[in-house]
């Protein structure tokens, strides 16, 4: 099922409503493309020419014990400091602009379902970039028995667009930094300085791993703290909350974070201090992409340097004694 967004928290992965006044959303289609890609399952993620149309179904669920009316519509939406945002109520932008339903009402039963179409047609004369909207599921509860005031309840899926000429641009991020800290109730987290490398909007998740600890102890997988949307060229701290009993260490962390089908890994070896942060590591992946193609030019200077020396020492020994068989 599609990760979800709520009016109250339009970053989140739920539901909106009361519970006898649910409704869900899910999208029913993706490209044959991008059947692997686990954000292209959720959201609508896809590259168009300028001028071309795509078409996406989608199903709306009532979760309540009463038939419900669902408006459906678009919505604009944006990336700021690290979130996905949607704008208030139903302002647009660019890319809702390009978006219509195949209708604007849907009539769902009791613990039913219903499904609906959105299409994006992009003009001829659009620019380079991406963009990002909304496609809202929105029902109300007017005011009666100990209601007295009428609530609105929405979910919808998220619109992430590139436009331009040719292929899809590259997706790709790399982990620039580590940093151990203490949060205020004690508990130790580490703290990753993400950079999107890429051309397209990222979705971070995944998991920390701690072993070779003190006394050889291991912890984790520890969940990345969700919520994460990194636009093309930003940088964002996305953050690792570990349980309160996990001793300072120092450990051994592998931090594994994917966006859709990108997956990278990062290890360092780390401690937690007593307070506020601690030092920060570049971790080991990051040095080798930094660094491998420098690493691959000395390479062979660097091992005919060790045969050398070996033949040296070997020199300075003398002969080897002959086998006594």
């Amino acid at each position: 099922m599609a990760t979800l967004l709520s009016s109250a928290a339009p970053a989140g992965a739920a539901s909106a409503g009361q519970a006898d006044g649910r409704i869900g959303i899910r999208l029913i289609e993706a490209p044959v493309s991008r059947r692997d890609d686990p954000r292209a399952l959720a959201y609508i993620v896809d590259h168009l020419n300028p001028g071309m149309v795509i078409e996406r179904r989608f199903e709306v669920i009532n979760k309540s014990r009463s038939a419900r009316r669902v408006d459906l519509y678009a919505g604009g939406a944006d990336i700021v400091d690290g979130t996905f945002t949607v704008a208030r109520d139903r302002e647009a932008n660019e890319l809702s602009d390009w978006m219509s339903l195949d209708r604007d009402v849907l009539q769902v039963p009791a613990w039913g379902r219903a499904q609906a179409e959105v299409r994006v047609k992009v003009p001829p004369a659009a620019s380079r970039g991406e963009r990002y909207a909304v496609v809202w599921a929105q029902t109300a509860e007017e005011p009666g028995g100990s209601r007295t005031i009428r609530t609105v309840s929405r979910v919808g899926i998220r619109v992430y667009l590139d436009v331009g000429p040719g292929g899809e641009p590259p997706s790709d991020f790399a982990v620039d930094r580590l940093t151990p800290e203490r949060a205020p109730d004690g508990a130790p987290r580490l703290v990753a300085d993400v950079r999107n490398t890429g051309e397209r909007a990222l979705d971070i998740s995944g998991s920390l791993s701690l072993s070779d600890g003190p006394g050889g102890l291991r912890a984790g997988p520890f969940p990345v703290q969700q919520g994460v949307t990194m636009s093309p060229g930003s940088v964002a701290a996305v953050t690792v909350t570990l349980d309160r009993r996990v001793p300072a260490g120092p450990w051994d962390v592998s931090l594994t974070l994917r966006s859709g089908k990108l997956e990278r890994t990062a290890t360092a070896t780390v401690t937690f201090p007593g307070r506020g942060r601690g030092r920060s590591v570049i971790p080991f992946s990051s040095v080798l992409s930094r660094y491998g193609m420098l690493g691959g030019l000395v390479a062979v200077p660097l091992a005919l340097g060790v045969v050398a020396v070996v033949r040296r020492r070997r020199a300075a020994r003398g002969p080897a004694e002959p086998d006594g068989r």
